[in-house]
């Protein structure tokens, strides 16, 4: 039963073949048995799980049922949620249990899932190998002594080890689809402001997205038709007409599936010398896929994306400035970690932070102090924001020839905890292939394209605004014709 698709377990449930408290039961017993050694979820409460589990049950008997109703979800912990313990893999929200629920965890309640646990993540999203959480390192199932990508590792070695059939992720560099590529999973960051930002603890805040994570893009299309919508308390929030993200995955009547597609392939992935940023193992099974899709019937287009190059420096002025002005107020006064020992409140705020914040993110408030500072606001910031612009410019006019843009979605697999904890620009550099698409608020996936030395490798899809559903069904008709995305992990049994 664990290794069916949520599409095949709601219709499981809907022929009652199996209950959701029996459902959440098998899924709760695998956390107990697996969660040890992999570190995926930071809170389990088994008789909460269980409590909506019952209670979806009965919507179920009631007829009153939605696709997702009783289905078990693993949810970030970077999403506030009602009487649950909300860290955010900081000791600064250590001891703090939420009094209300973000909008996503509203809609996925509201749609009768069942919230299976929190799960880890690196302290407030700031990282690319979830080896940052002050709660320990994620282990990636495909290797115990490697990482499982970051921010969203918790939900994707959740996902990948089966302790989930999904879960949720944000993405503000990459942070759904880097891990998702690490761990042979389907990620999907949507168009900025296409899913509500309300009681997502804020990262940085114009380019925090959040969105699904699964095994196959049929599941994705399936959470994202629930975790979309306006919600007027996100003033980013855009304000659009419902959508069936899963519209466009039903089979074609004869021909090529992707006929008439027009698939980008940016010199700056593909040129010659831009190819050695990349592990050679990952770019062969890129080359692979992008021969699966010519077979598919789609045309292949060589396009530019000239500043691209800028987005990693970019990336580190903007999201720095916005997570030092976020994360002011976490001051040791209101909720959250408070120094036991303090003078006076100035000295209060300097000790806890200095005890609640851990080394990455004190090192990103400091980024951010800086490049926002007197004097230096103009050189930096001012300068890394008409940078964004050209990299938003320079997909449009890519949109012009083309209808998705594909490449690696990380330049190698899973590195080895720890390998790269000493030098943050390394680190910096594995979201190489994807910041671009936050900076511009672009939506793009991550799908299973292969294995190199027996680890997951990541082919990415970028669309243009708004065209999650046109994404999905690329992404569909892909996985109908390979089977990279039906593997599973052989270390946790």
């Amino acid at each position: 039963m664990i290794t069916r698709s949520v599409s095949e377990l709601s219709q499981a449930l809907a022929s009652r073949e199996i209950s959701s408290v029996e459902l959440t039961q098998l899924y709760l017993e695998r956390i107990a048995r697996h969660n040890p050694q992999i570190n995926a979820f930071i809170t389990v409460a088994p008789e909460k799980s269980l409590a909506q589990a019952k209670a979806a049950d009965a919507l179920r008997a009631a007829g009153q049922a939605t696709p997702l109703t009783g289905i078990p979800l693993a949810q970030k912990d970077i999403f506030c949620t009602k009487g649950w313990l909300t860290t955010c893999g900081s000791r600064m929200l250590g001891n703090f249990v939420s009094p209300y629920d973000a909008k996503v965890i509203e809609q996925f309640n509201a749609a009768g899932a069942v919230i299976l646990g929190k799960t880890n993540m690196d302290e407030f999203a700031m990282g690319s190998s979830n080896e940052t959480s002050y709660y320990g390192a994620v282990k990636n199932p495909w290797d115990l002594s490697r990482v499982p990508g970051g921010s969203s590792g918790g939900s994707a070695a959740a996902v990948a080890a089966l302790l989930a059939p999904a879960a949720t992720g944000t993405d503000t560099g990459g942070s759904i689809r880097q891990p998702a590529a690490l761990c042979n999973l389907t990620g999907l960051k949507p168009t900025y402001g296409v899913v509500s930002r309300y009681g997502m603890i804020a990262f940085a805040s114009s380019l925090d997205q959040a969105g699904p994570m699964a095994h196959s893009a049929q599941d994705c299309a399936l959470l994202l038709n629930t975790m979309a919508g306006f919600d007027e308390r996100d003033s980013t929030s855009l304000d659009r007409p419902p959508e069936d993200y899963s519209r466009e995955l039903s089979t074609n009547a004869g021909g090529k599936p992707l006929a008439g597609l027009r698939i980008g392939l940016p010199r700056e992935f593909f040129g010659e010398a831009e190819r050695s940023g990349c592990s050679p193992e990952v770019m062969q099974l890129v080359d692979a896929a992008i021969a699966q899709y010519r077979e598919l019937g789609a045309e292949l287009v060589d396009i530019s994306l000239p500043n691209m190059k800028l987005s990693v420096p970019a990336y580190y002025v903007i999201a720095p400035a916005e997570a030092s002005s976020n994360l002011s107020r976490f001051d040791g006064v209101r909720y959250g970690y408070r120094a036991p020992d303090y003078d006076d409140l100035n000295d209060m705020y300097a000790k806890s932070r200095a005890q609640g914040f851990g080394a990455e993110v004190k090192r990103r408030i400091l980024i951010g102090a800086y490049v926002l500072s007197h004097g230096y606001y103009d050189a930096y910031y001012l300068q890394a924001q008409r940078i964004r612009r050209l990299i938003a410019n320079d997909f449009v006019a890519a949109f012009k020839v083309c209808d998705v843009i594909l490449g690696p979605t990380s330049p190698s697999t899973a590195f080895k905890l720890g390998e790269r904890a000493a030098d943050p620009v390394q680190m910096y550099l594995s979201d190489i292939y994807t910041i671009a698409v936050n900076l511009a608020g672009l939506p793009g996936m991550s799908i299973p394209c292969g294995f190199a030395s027996g680890l997951p490798a990541g082919l990415q899809l970028i669309g243009d605004y708004f065209s999650e559903a046109k994404l999905l069904n690329v992404a569909h008709r892909y996985q109908q014709a390979s089977t990279w995305h039906q593997q599973r992990p052989q270390a946790v049994d």
